[in-house]
């Protein structure tokens, strides 16, 4: 049997060692446009490679998935987070599980797991060439004919084909894919933080707020955790998680929306103006700057104060109920009107790409042309940040690579 995996990334390596693992006789080779193999997986978390996430339960993970989770659940139980790290252990990379859950290599580099797939790769005899670019993939009887972008005139024909050649912004490069009557979901970027203009907010940066919920005005999206301010508006977790919820409406509005952050992630605002209220019958004659609720930060502090019109030196005691229900709005309730996006560092995650209608999901073959299969970011599959990208990378990739019908 000849299998040609179409993308040296994450998914197709792994792809490629499940296929010679499950089939030693197998001629298997992965063809990649660059020069270069496994670039995405050198940059990826900073240069140390988040292989995973170690959340406890399967029903937790596919919660990170804004697209693509439901239609997850059933894969993870073939391959889950636990199985990728003992995946990893078994052939040399011991792995080490944060505080936040997010599993590294013990070496801090992600060198660790381009050695290891190379290593592999070469003990059970996959090939790889590097500079091909296919240009597409043509159905032949009951073969499949690869033609190659630089090389016309020499076609080559294998019995079996993955496709694993990741996200990309860019439509054209699914044509070839959308003609074999797959249905594309159009790319846009899914990973980003949020750009405040004008707004004295940005004199904080720097600021990391722990507890935050943050919410997408005039919808149901809303994410928490931290939040850091920046010289150009908001980042971190909680951000970047409601820029993943929020890709495809924020992308239809053209990244000009309002946002509502509240700072004390206390959902109840009765329960906040009850906070204050403690605070001005234990401290009445205490100057509000010299109390933080909390454990607000100074510099966010007076400047959620000056924003609800309450002098810095004035006495909990004299702000009366008008004062407290302003403060409660504020600290709840904050709006922000967001004007364009940054990039998140050089992790550039899309959503779309190929409809998960098009594949079964057990095999991950194409509905529409026998022996071609899909996986990782080519899929319209994607997640908020914390090892969860590759973790989809590896279970579609293991799946793909038993080759079933």
């Amino acid at each position: 049997m000849k299998l040609a995996i179409i993308g040296g990334g994450a998914a197709g390596f792994f792809a490629a060692i499940t296929a010679k693992e499950n089939y030693p006789d197998a001629d298997v080779v992965i063809f990649e446009k660059a020069h270069k193999v496994l670039s995405k997986v050198k940059v990826s978390g900073g240069g140390r490679c988040n292989v995973t996430n170690g959340c406890e339960t399967i029903e937790e993970l596919i919660t990170a998935y804004p697209r693509g989770g439901r239609q997850l659940k059933k894969a993870f139980y073939t391959f889950s987070n636990f199985d990728t790290i003992k995946w990893f252990e078994s052939r040399g990379v011991p792995l080490v599980t944060q505080s936040d859950n997010c599993v590294f290599p013990k070496s801090q580099d992600s060198q660790s797991i381009i050695d290891c797939f190379l290593r592999q790769c070469k003990k059970l005899g996959v090939r790889i060439e590097t500079g091909k670019g296919v240009k597409n993939v043509i159905p032949q009887s009951d073969k499949l004919r690869i033609n190659f972008r630089d090389d016309e005139n020499n076609p080559q024909e294998f019995d079996k084909v993955i496709v694993t050649t990741g996200g990309s912004s860019n439509y054209t490069s699914f044509k070839w894919i959308e003609d074999l009557d797959h249905k594309i979901e159009m790319p846009i970027p899914s990973l980003f933080t949020f750009n405040i203009q004008n707004n004295p907010i940005t004199e904080l940066m720097g600021i990391v707020v722990e507890n935050t919920l943050v919410s997408l005005q005039g919808t149901k999206i809303k994410s928490e955790g931290p939040l850091l301010i920046t010289h150009w508006g908001m980042s971190g977790p909680a951000i970047l998680k409601l820029s993943s919820f929020g890709a495809r409406i924020l992308n239809e509005i053209n990244y000009s929306f309002n946002i509502q952050v509240n700072w004390t992630n206390e959902q109840n605002s009765e329960f906040v103006v009850e906070q204050l209220n403690a605070i001005v019958n234990q401290h009445p004659n205490k100057i509000l700057s010299n109390i933080r609720p909390y454990n607000l930060s100074e510099r966010l502090w007076l400047y959620l104060l000056k924003k609800s019109e309450l002098p810095e030196q004035k006495k909990w005691c004299e702000i009366g109920k008008k004062g407290i229900n302003k403060l409660a709005n504020t600290l709840t309730n904050d709006t922000y009107s967001v004007k364009g996006k940054s990039t998140f560092r050089e992790e550039f995650v899309t959503c779309g790409g190929v409809s998960l209608q098009s594949i079964d999901m057990n095999t991950m073959q194409s509905k529409t042309c026998k022996n071609l299969y899909f996986a990782g970011e080519v899929l319209d599959i994607d997640a908020i940040t914390g090892g969860y990208n590759l973790q989809a990378a590896w279970t579609t990739g293991f799946i793909a690579g038993k080759l079933m019908d």
